[in-house]
C-alpha cells in the first residue's frame, strides 16, 4: 500500500519512539518489523489501527485510539464504570466519556492494580482463565502465621465453589499479632484471596494487588492513574500470546528509543 496509511516513521515517533530521524534510524538498523516482515527501507506506509509494528522484537501500540492505563484503585471504589446506588466508581477516577474496559475486578473493600484499556481483545485475553495471567496481593492479616500455611495453600484449600490453590505464598512482615503476607495467583473467582486465607485461619484486615502480570502498582498513588508505556504495553501482548516477544534477556535496546481477581 504504497500510496495508503501512514508513513511507519511517522507511526513510531507518534508512539512514542523518538523523533521522526530517530525512527528512521531505528528502520535503517532493522531494529522494526511490521506484520512479521522486517523493515530496513524508508517510505513505507502502515495502517496503524491493522499493523502488527515490532521494535527490537516487542510489540508496539501504533494505533492512536487506544488507550492503556495502570490506576491505583482505592479502597471504597466499586470496580465499574457507573453505579445504581451511587457509590464511587472507576469513571470518578478516569472520567465518565472514556469508554474503558477494566481488566478483571477487585472488591469494593480491595485496593490496587487495575489495568484499564479500550482494547477489547487484550482486555479479554487478560482476564481469560486460559493464559493463566498471576497477580501478586498482599494481604494484612493476624500474626503470627502457623508453620505450614505456605504448603496448605499451594496444595489447594477447599471452598464452597471448589478447591483453590496458590502459585506460592511467603510471609513480608510479621509481629505477635499482625503479618503482612504475599499471594500469588491465577485464580480468577469472586473474592478468592479472601476466602482462601479466612479458609486457613487468616482473615484479611487489609487486601492490595501489586502486580498484574508483567506490571507492578510500583509507587502509583491510590486514586492515581497513568498510561503504560510502549515497554509495558508491549509486555502485556507478550503475556496473552498477541504477539511473541522475541528479545533476549540481554537485548535492552526497546528500552532506548522510548525517548530517546480479586
Amino acid at each position: 500500500m504504497q500510496n495508503e496509511g501512514v508513513r511507519l516513521q511517522k507511526v513510531l515517533a507518534a508512539a512514542g519512539l523518538g523523533s521522526r530521524r530517530a525512527c528512521e534510524v531505528l528502520i535503517d538498523q532493522g531494529r522494526v518489523e511490521v506484520d512479521g516482515k522486517r523493515v530496513r527501507e524508508q517510505g513505507m506506509r502502515v495502517d496503524p489501527d491493522t499493523a502488527v509494528i515490532l521494535v527490537d522484537g516487542r510489540r508496539i501500540n501504533a494505533a492512536p485510539d487506544k488507550e492503556y492505563l495502570l490506576l491505583h484503585k482505592p479502597s471504597g471504589v466499586v470496580s465499574a464504570m457507573s453505579d445504581p446506588e451511587g457509590r464511587p466508581t472507576l469513571s470518578d477516577l478516569v472520567g465518565e466519556s472514556r469508554r474503558l474496559f477494566h481488566v478483571g475486578r477487585l472488591d469494593m473493600d480491595t485496593e490496587g492494580l487495575l489495568i484499564m484499556t479500550n482494547d477489547g481483545e487484550l482486555a479479554h485475553r487478560l482476564a481469560h482463565p486460559s493464559f493463566e495471567v498471576e497477580k501478586t496481593y498482599l494481604a494484612e492479616v493476624p500474626g503470627p502465621v502457623p508453620r505450614g500455611i505456605g504448603k496448605q495453600l499451594r496444595e489447594g484449600v477447599e471452598l464452597e465453589d471448589g478447591v483453590a490453590s496458590v502459585d506460592s505464598f511467603r510471609v513480608v512482615t510479621a509481629s505477635s499479632n499482625r503479618a503482612m503476607v504475599e499471594v500469588v495467583l491465577h485464580e480468577g473467582r469472586k473474592h478468592v484471596v479472601r476466602r482462601m486465607l479466612a479458609e486457613v485461619g487468616l482473615p484479611v484486615q487489609r487486601l492490595v494487588r501489586v502486580r498484574f502480570g508483567p506490571l507492578s502498582l510500583g509507587d502509583l498513588r491510590p486514586g492515581k492513574v497513568r498510561p503504560l508505556n510502549q515497554k509495558e504495553i508491549g509486555a502485556l501482548f507478550a503475556e496473552v500470546a498477541l504477539v511473541e516477544d522475541r528479545r533476549t534477556d540481554d537485548d535492552d535496546r526497546a528500552d532506548g528509543p522510548q525517548d530517546a481477581d480479586e
